[in-house]
């Protein structure tokens, strides 16, 4: 790996040349206040006004120590981007485990969210501002331990500008800064009345968007000393799902790409994998049978003689089912609407104050696969009831199937003797007094999810000065309710009641009332909310002169109140069967008060050189404190030329679902890595024979189970930047800005590695670990069970280090009636790695790592963008080049060598995914000074992305990198108007 690393440092200046000559990879965001030039003043900002940047107390200069990409709304309209989460999904800073609209209709434990990761170092590490000020986290945590700010909740249409500050930022802001700040400002003052009426659609009649919106206001602060404005939007894109798609992302038959036929092959029939239609085995033993005697789903195939011998198990017919194409989701439902309303005054010739309301709902829904009514996880219930298997060693006590009794009654207990006692009519072995195993899913019932969060946010603000100072106030209040509704999930007990009184007609299930429906899958519905109060006041002042300029001083002072309450949506408080199936049992409560205190020197020691120190005290209510000092530098030798830099300390605290979260489990295959030979034998075969093993053995998977730890220690880091700013010259300009950060004490669960050897080894299980065991496999009811959980907390244990390379180009050049605008950014990652506490490193760029942490979405070497703006007269074109690197199908923390190809399917026939690149064309007239209409083409050559046969956030492609470029082409018209 140091080769490699080695090498690629060696090729950057040769890389950063070919990617300005050749385009490839691109830049999307306009100008900067503090990254370029500007020829008017920010749309919310006075002339004559100081620009303060986010990062920062102070402002007025247009480079500053720290990197930041300003993204205005004017950009987005040019680029076509209609929503904020799709502007910040598209950053080339951001990387790695990113939470994607379309990842919330995969079953994502933050259903309904979307949330940034800069520098690939996970949602929680990167702060998410509203106007400088901390937002509340929506209420459900990624993978159940990282708490963020969702994107979603950010009314679109009052945002002037998105400023990315690309350094660690603890010394402005406090906790969770480490990789860098997004910073969403609304407009400070609008007047008279606009709209905007859009629609889109992809080519193949999917994938249908609407939106409108209108904002009105009156007043101007500079000549009536107020403004007011209120606006409302209305958002609304349709679910899509994968039979929408092109091949080969809409079906599990991967033959044209050389791979398996998955629409149920015979060969992998087992207890958990049955499909979507219902079997049933002879309790005393046998081969599976479709219960219905025929395919409620699918079609009919007959297993072959192979199959049958290797698989003790299998039906001699089996029901064909395309799951991905009969039920596979790309991406929800998502309906927003909102209403903002602000008044700004100026109270007096240096005082302004301003109140701020939002509301916004956001709904997020999708259909999922057919109701399960056999499944160990999550619940891991097993059923001691109805066997009258004549051999007592075939189960081990308590960790029967699900089976079908013999006889059934009201009171559902002793019905062989009760008056009312019947011969179970689902049973096809009941009149030879044989109970039946029952696995599968319901095939005429499928789960949907619903979420919908309620957003309240109000805010006030005084800018003024007293006693020779600037003085600044802030407060917000932002409460976020969340209702999440679950229909389709079979509740366990109630479907052992079925089962006991024959209520439920297994043989014809569309023969059941809605009742009996009703009350096998019960409506679940689980409330959950979110809390931010922060009140903040600071000063600043020139407080002498320097031979560069003033010297200003800064300093303040916050608090803030933060809380989640989200209970479980599948608690098992009232018992193991007083729950649902595969709903995860996730949940989480707390809250804490948070003071702090911060300071801030800007010195112009030299007319060529800067200085920047800060630092900010913060404590917490919970008992953590931390100290985050940050020091900035530019050197201007030249006009032409800047050279910048910054170090700095940051932290992040352990989150609420960390701390106070209930367990969380997550699901990994297994692999023949997780068994040894001595194990093996009991089944007959070796690791080097794993295709032999039964099926039991090679399908399936582990649930790793987090606990909470309410002792933890919040993470740290250091990072520092080093950069250059080249302007050869006026409206021409050049940056390149190398990032280092390291964060240690990273919270992590103990890897399941010595949990999984001790158990099949015979060992003693490790400290810190328990481990459940799975139900026997019926075929060999002797051998050990193969492991169904692994239980163990949270600890302070891993090294994370980021490295990388952002380049950016910014031209804007006027030739008589004509205007070309340029704008280039793009990110090298050079590492993202994890040190484990026995020393032990793995590495993640241009791979599939970190596997676990990023849903198999990978770390991408190259991430950018290129847009090029031409105007003439009343006419505007846009084009906008998108890039994402492919990478290799391997992750070190899947047991692999770095990019050793470990992770490819034997189908596959490459080991890597290959990049991935698109053009949006953008296209607007101005009609008259109040009314423009604009058309928009995504991915106007209907580019796909490359087959991804290994990431588990989306099927066959990754979807952090394909975004919606999986769709195909994309239409989308409007008009926005004006008076």
């Amino acid at each position: 790996m140091q080769t490699y690393r080695s090498a690629l440092r060696a090729g950057t200046s040769l890389s950063a040349a070919i990617l300005a000559i050749a385009a490839v990879p691109a830049m999307a965001q306009t100008q900067s206040p503090s990254d370029a030039q500007t020829s008017a003043p920010a749309a919310d900002q006075a002339p004559g006004q100081e620009i303060v940047v986010t990062g920062s107390l102070f402002g007025g200069s247009k480079i500053t120590p720290s990197p930041v990409t300003t993204i205005t709304s004017e950009t987005l309209d040019q680029r076509g981007i209609s929503t904020i989460q799709d502007a910040v999904q598209q950053l080339s800073s951001n990387n790695g485990p990113a939470l994607t609209n379309s990842f919330s209709a995969n079953g994502a434990f933050a259903g309904g969210a979307s949330a940034v990761s800069l520098r690939g170092m996970t949602t929680n590490s990167t702060l998410v501002l509203f106007d400088g000020m901390r937002a509340a986290y929506y209420p459900l945590a990624d993978d159940g331990s990282r708490n963020f700010v969702d994107l979603n909740t950010i009314p679109d249409d009052i945002v002037d500008r998105i400023e990315v500050l690309r350094d660690g930022a603890s010394s402005s802001y406090g906790a969770d800064a480490i990789a860098g700040v997004v910073n969403i400002i609304t407009k400070k003052q609008f007047k008279g009345l606009s709209g905007r009426v859009e629609a889109g659609v992809a080519e193949g009649g999917f994938g249908a968007s609407q939106r409108l919106s209108l904002t009105a206001g009156t007043g101007d602060l500079d000549e009536k000393g107020y403004n007011a404005y209120i606006s409302g939007f209305y958002y609304h894109s349709a679910l899509v799902r994968n039979s929408d798609l092109k091949a080969p992302f809409n079906s599990d038959d991967k033959t044209r790409i050389g791979g398996p036929d998955d629409t149920i092959n015979p060969g992998t029939f087992g207890v958990t994998s049955a499909g979507s239609n219902l079997y049933v085995a002879p309790g005393s033993g046998g081969r599976y049978q479709l219960l219905a005697n025929n395919c409620l789903n699918g079609n009919a195939v007959a297993s072959t003689a192979a199959q049958l011998a290797d698989n003790d198990l299998l039906p001699s017919s089996v029901c064909r089912v395309d799951s991905t194409n009969r039920y596979g989701v790309v991406a929800p439902e998502i309906e927003r609407f909102g209403a903002s309303a602000r008044f700004t005054a100026n109270l007096n010739d240096t005082t302004q104050a301003f109140l701020a309301l939002n509301f916004q709902q956001s709904t997020s829904s999708y259909t999922g696969s057919p109701s399960t009514i056999y499944a160990h996880a999550p619940t891991g219930v097993f059923y001691p009831q109805y066997s009258t298997r004549s051999d007592a060693t075939r189960f081990a006590a308590g960790s029967q199937p699900l089976t079908l009794p013999v006889y059934v009654c009201a009171a559902r207990v002793n019905c062989a003797t009760a008056a009312d006692g019947r011969l179970n009519p689902n049973n096809p072995f009941a009149a030879t007094g044989d109970t039946a195993l029952l696995v599968g899913a319901l095939p005429n019932s499928v789960t949907s999810d619903l979420t919908r969060n309620r957003v309240y946010r109000a805010a006030l603000g005084v800018t003024g000065q007293v006693f020779g100072w600037d003085y600044t106030f802030d407060a917000t209040a932002m409460h976020s309710d969340l209702k999440h509704r679950q229909d389709g999930y079979v509740y366990i007990q109630h479907l052992l009641d079925v089962i006991a009184d024959g209520s439920y007609n297994f043989i014809d299930p569309s023969a059941n009332s809605a009742a009996t429906m009703n009350y096998l899958m019960p409506q679940n519905i689980t409330n959950a909310s979110s809390d931010l109060y922060q009140a903040q006041l600071s000063f600043k002042k020139a407080v002498m002169d320097l031979p560069g300029g003033p010297l200003n001083v800064g300093f303040g002072g916050s608090v803030f109140y933060e809380a989640v309450d989200a209970p479980s949506a599948n608690s098992d408080f009232n018992g193991p069967t007083e729950r649902y199936f595969t709903i995860n049992a996730f949940g989480t409560e707390g809250h804490r008060t948070v003071a702090s205190a911060f300071g801030e020197v800007n010195a112009p020691i030299l007319p060529i050189l800067d200085l920047n120190l800060s630092g900010r005290y913060d404590h917490y209510s919970t008992g953590q404190s931390y100290f985050s000092p940050k020091v900035g530098a530019k050197l201007t030798p030249i006009r032409q030329l800047t050279v910048r830099g910054t170090w700095s300390r940051g932290f992040r605290i352990p989150s609420f679902a960390e701390a106070n979260a209930l367990p969380t489990t997550g699901y990994v295959n297994n692999s023949v890595s997780n068994f040894n030979d001595a194990y093996l034998a009991q089944y007959g075969c070796t690791t080097a024979t794993f295709s032999a093993c039964p099926t039991y053995i090679r399908s399936g998977s582990y649930g790793a189970t987090t606990l909470a730890t309410p002792d933890l220690k919040p993470e740290k880091s250091r990072s520092w930047t080093a950069g250059i700013y080249f302007e050869p010259i006026r409206n021409i300009s050049f940056t390149v800005d190398y990032f280092n950060i390291k964060k240690t004490g990273a919270i992590t669960t103990l890897p399941s590695g010595p949990a999984i050897s001790a158990y099949y080894s015979g060992q003693a299980i490790p400290a810190g670990y328990e481990v459940i065991a799975d139900s026997p496999d019926p075929a060999f009811p002797n051998a050990k069970p193969r492991i169904a959980f692994i239980r163990s907390s949270f600890v302070n244990a891993n090294t994370i280090k980021s490295e990388g390379i952002d380049f950016g180009m910014n031209v804007r050049k006027q030739f008589g009636e004509v205007s070309w605008t340029s704008n280039l950014d793009a990110t090298l990652q050079l590492e993202l790695s994890t040190t484990l506490p026995d020393g032990t490193r793995q590495t993640y760029v241009d791979t599939l790592g970190n596997y676990n942490l990023t849903a198999g979405s990978g770390t991408f070497q190259w991430h950018g963008n290129w847009q090029n703006t031409i105007a003439y007269k009343q006419y505007t074109v846009s084009g906008t080049v998108n890039y994402t690197s492919g990478y290799d199908l391997s992750a070190m923390d899947q047991d692999n060598a770095y990019s050793d190809c470990g992770l490819k399917p034997d189908w596959f026939g490459g080991c890597r995914v290959k990049s991935y690149i698109t053009f949006d064309l953008n296209a607007a007239v101005n009609v008259n000074d109040r009314l423009t209409v604009y058309g928009t083409v995504l991915n106007l050559f209907d580019r796909l992305p490359g087959v991804d046969p290994v990431t588990y956030g989306a099927y066959l492609y990754n979807p952090v990198q394909a975004g919606n470029g999986v769709y195909g082409r994309m239409f989308r018209a409007g008009a926005k108007f004006s008076f």
